[in-house]
Order: structure tokens, then C-alpha cells, then sequence
């Protein structure tokens, strides 16, 4: 199973290091102006319809279901099953495309409310969302490819799917001078790169001859098993991203760079997030799934403990990184251009807010597993909707003291207590069961980002006279040393300690 993770989380890590260069190019010929302003809306909208409709509650209840028919019934039943369940995702996301396009003045207007002040900006942004809107029905498909990819233990297609969209949005950018400005060339990028991500998942699920068609729907016990757990799960998923809404609304009222500001600092929020976090969920689901239909439920534990101490021991690095040094990572990163320092410190400070939230977002995915691999969408969505309350309150509460940063400081307390509750679910129902192997594996990780966090503290001052000295890229310099020699710190103290505490790093 740890092969399968990092499978996963290599190919998520080259999309990430595509999406930094996409970023880093987007800093630079748009900055934190009214441009990239009206862009990032555009990108965000279909991407939390998706998030609605598609990856986030799809996903969860389409994959057990389908999983349960392949293993009972075969692959000609399973792959009927998944015909009709595209058929009818085509059939409502044409609908919703046709709806959108006419009425995306209002749609912006709703996600947006504070662009109304500014004429400009707001055409602008209706205008780039009904070209990135198409991207939703195209990204829709390719979940349903991929859940049935996952299905068949095939994991690389799906996973590498979104270097295309980085790739396509680079490009252009490169053709900026065909468009009116920067924002209709990337916005054009992102829809392209919805076919030519389907293109990619149908080829892999049609060499296993487990690529779906389209046929009549019909009503039998998969698809009802299958709206079952469907209807929480959209739910659940729609309170998800009511809190992102909430990011977007409330930043659209603060100065203009806010809503860039919340952008580039969740980009990097997002790569231990996707690489580690996403990646460990999308391959524990399946496995557990798997093991509880054959009734191994001791199996279905020892996967999800092993999955949380890896996913955890990869993550400490990075909440240590966004903690202690956040605006040296932005400026080594994204400081050229159009992106000053002004907006490099602004950034980190929202950077160093997300990261108080980033252990328990890296683990949700493992947590929910343990409900959504029994069909239980239901828990899931009423911890979720607990939690999105917690995390708009606190948004709102804290905004006027603390502007952008107050926004990633309520997503922040919103995922832990999201975690929390569904903990306590779980371990009360006896669907989950940390032991002392995980408990020693936690301690060894603490110690280590311990020690990290103080080399974090004190290194930069004296590394940074030495590099003070080179005639350029000085910042990136100094944090590829702080990385290189933090890794080399966290590894080895890691490594001592699981070995002190007598944790095995291989299964027999």
C-alpha cells in the first residue's frame, strides 16, 4: 500500500511542482491586481462546483459502490454500472452549463459581491468565468475515470491528470499576445486542459477495458446503494466549499490583492495537502473498502494507522516551513515581477495561518475513510456542516482585526474541528483503532519537528550574511540550503527515533 501512496504522491508532487511554475508565472505577468483579481474568481468557481458535484462527493460514494459490484458481480455488471452513472452526470452537468452561462452575472455577483463596486473587474469576471466554466463538465468525467481507475488498482492516469492543467495554463500565458490581456489566455488554458485530462484518463481505462459508455439509466440495487450515500455527500461536500465561498465572498469586500493573496498562499498550502494528504485518502479508500467487504476488519485498522503515521511524518516538515519562516518562502518564490515585497509578506502571513490547520487537514482524508469505505456518507456531512458553522463564524469574527489572514485563520480552526468530531464518531463506533505502534510513530515525529523548528529559528540569520554576498537569486538560495539541511535534520532524527522506539519502517 505504501507503494500505491507514493505512486500517487509522486505523480501529485510533479503536478505541484508544475502548478509552482504556473504560479510562478502567473505572479509575475499578473501580480495581486484587479487582472488576477477577476482570473482567480473565474478559476475558483467551476472548481467548487466540482468539488460539489464531482471529486469531493462523487468520489466517496460512487467508488465503494462501484468496488462492491466489481467484486461481487464481475467487470461486465461493474462497467454497465458505471455507463449509467455517466450518463446521467452528462445529462446534469449540460444542464447546469447552460444554466450558468446565462445567468453568471448573478453567480459572480453572489461569489463575489464586492467586484459590484468595480465595473470593470466584475465584467471581467464574468466574462473569464464562462470560459473556465466548461472545465467543470470535462474535469466531472474524468472523476468517474478515475474513481473506476482506483477501483482497478490503477492509480498513475488519475493522479497525473492535472500536469495538464498546468501545462495548458502555462501555455497561455506563453500566447498572451493572441488575448485581450493575461486573463483570457490562462482562462482559455484551463478549459483546454479539461479534454486533454479526459483524453489521458479514457486511453488508461480503455487499456483495461474498463472505460464506461453511455447507456439507458435504470433503477436496481447498485445505483440506490449509490444515491444513498450520493445525497450526504453532495451535501457534505457543498458545506466544504460554503466555507471556501465564504474565503471568496469576504475577500472580494477587503483592498484589492486579497483575493490573490488567499490564492498564492493556498497553493503552497495545497502541496502537502494534495501530495501527502489527498494521495494517502485516494489510496486508503479502496483498500479499506476492499478489506471490509471481506470481512477483515483487523486489516482495514493496521492500513489506516500505517497510512496516518506516514501521512503525518511527511507533513511535519512543511507545517514546521509555514510556521517559522512563511515570508521567505514566498519571496524565494514568487517575489519577481508584478509580485513585490509587499505582497510576499502579506502572503506569508496567510501562509502562517493556514499552516496551524495543516495536520488536520493532511489527515481528513484518512479519517473519512473509515466512513465512507462502510457507505456512511452521513457522519461525514454532519461533521462537516459542524464544522464549516465553526470555521464562518470564526471568519467573520476575526476579519476586522486581522483582514486576509483572519480567513485562513478560521479554515485553520474549521479543519481541526472537523478531525476532531470525526475521531470521536469513529473510535465510539469502533470504526477506528489507533495502537501503540502509531502512538511511539507520533512521538518520533513530534521530536523531530521539534528540532527542526529550532534549526528553522536560528539558521536563516547567519546563512543569510553569506548569501547577502551573491550577486543574485539570494532568498532562493537561501531557502534551498535551509531545505536541503532541514531534511537531512528531520530524516535522521526521525529515523533514530522510530528505531529507539522500536517501530518497524517495513511490514513482514
Amino acid at each position: 500500500m505504501f507503494r500505491k501512496i507514493l505512486s500517487v504522491g509522486g505523480w501529485t508532487l510533479v503536478s505541484r511542482l508544475t502548478g509552482f511554475i504556473r504560479d510562478v508565472v502567473l505572479a509575475a505577468v499578473m501580480g495581486i491586481g484587479p487582472v488576477a483579481d477577476a482570473f482567480f474568481v473565474a478559476f475558483r468557481i467551476p472548481n467548487h462546483f466540482r468539488a460539489i458535484f464531482g471529486e469531493g462527493a462523487f468520489n466517496n460514494a460512487f467508488l465503494p459502490a462501484y468496488a462492491q459490484v466489481l467484486e461481487t458481480g464481475g467487470e461486465q455488471p461493474a462497467r454497465s454500472f458505471a455507463s449509467r452513472i455517466t450518463t446521467l452526470m452528462l445529462i446534469v452537468q449540460i444542464a447546469l452549463l447552460v444554466v450558468a452561462f446565462m445567468g453568471m452575472p448573478w453567480v459572480v455577483r453572489l461569489l463575489a459581491p464586492g467586484f459590484s463596486d468595480e465595473p470593470a473587474k466584475f465584467e471581467l469576471a464574468v466574462t473569464l468565468t464562462r470560459i473556465t466554466f466548461p472545465y467543470l463538465l470535462f474535469i466531472t468525467v474524468v472523476t468517474i475515470y478515475s474513481a473506476i481507475l482506483n477501483a482497478h488498482d490503477r492509480f498513475w492516469a488519475a493522479a497525473a491528470a492535472p500536469i495538464l492543467l498546468n501545462v495548458a495554463m502555462i501555455a497561455g500565458l506563453a500566447l498572451v499576445f493572441l488575448f485581450p490581456n493575461a486573463g483570457y489566455a490562462v482562462a482559455w488554458g484551463v478549459t483546454v486542459s479539461g479534454a486533454l485530462q479526459l483524453a489521458m484518463v479514457w486511453w488508461d481505462a480503455r487499456r483495461i477495458g474498463a472505460a464506461p459508455g453511455l447507456e439507458r439509466p435504470r433503477i436496481d440495487a447498485p445505483m440506490k446503494r449509490f444515491f444513498k450515500a450520493l445525497g450526504p455527500a453532495v451535501i457534505g461536500s457543498a458545506g466544504v466549499q460554503l466555507a471556501i465561498f465564504a474565503d471568496t465572498i469576504i475577500a472580494s469586500f477587503l483592498p484589492t490583492g486579497s483575493v490573490s493573496s488567499l490564492y498564492y498562499a493556498d497553493r503552497l498550502y495545497q502541496l502537502p495537502l494534495g501530495v501527502i494528504g489527498i494521495a494517502a485518502g485516494t489510496v486508503l479508500l479502496p483498500e479499506m473498502s476492499r478489506r471490509i467487504a471481506a470481512g477483515d476488519e483487523a486489516g482495514a485498522y493496521a492500513a489506516q494507522n500505517r497510512t496516518v503515521g506516514l501521512t503525518l511524518a511527511l507533513a511535519a516538515p512543511f507545517l514546521v516551513a509555514f510556521m517559522v519562516m512563511p515570508e521567505l518562502i514566498m519571496s524565494a518564490l514568487f517575489q519577481r515581477g508584478a509580485f513585490d515585497a509587499a505582497a510576499a509578506e502579506r502572503a506569508g502571513a496567510v501562509l502562517a495561518a493556514y499552516g496551524l490547520g495543516l495536520p488536520a487537514a493532511v489527515l481528513i482524508r484518512s479519517a473519512v475513510s473509515s466512513f465512507y469505505a462502510r457507505s456512511d456518507t452521513a457522519t461525514p456531512l454532519i461533521a462537516s456542516l459542524t464544522a464549516v458553522g465553526v470555521n464562518v463564524v470564526v471568519k467573520i469574527l476575526l476579519m476586522r482585526t486581522y483582514g486576509v489572514v483572519g480567513l485562513a485563520l478560521g479554515t485553520a480552526i474549521g479543519v481541526w474541528v472537523n478531525l476532531g468530531l470525526l475521531f470521536v464518531l469513529a473510535y465510539r463506533r469502533g470504526w477506528t483503532a489507533p495502537n501503540r505502534t502509531l502512538g511511539r510513530t507520533c512521538l518520533a515525529i513530534a521530536a523531530a519537528s521539534l528540532l527542526l523548528g529550532v534549526f528553522a529559528w536560528f539558521a536563516p540569520a547567519p546563512l543569510a550574511r553569506w548569501t547577502a554576498l551573491l550577486p543574485a537569486w539570494r532568498n532562493e538560495i537561501l531557502l534551498a540550503l535551509l531545505g536541503a539541511a532541514g531534511a537531512l535534520i528531520y530524516g535522521g532524527v526521525l529515523l533514530a527515533g522510530l528505531k529507539g522506539m522500536g517501530v518497524r519502517l517495513a511490514r513482514r
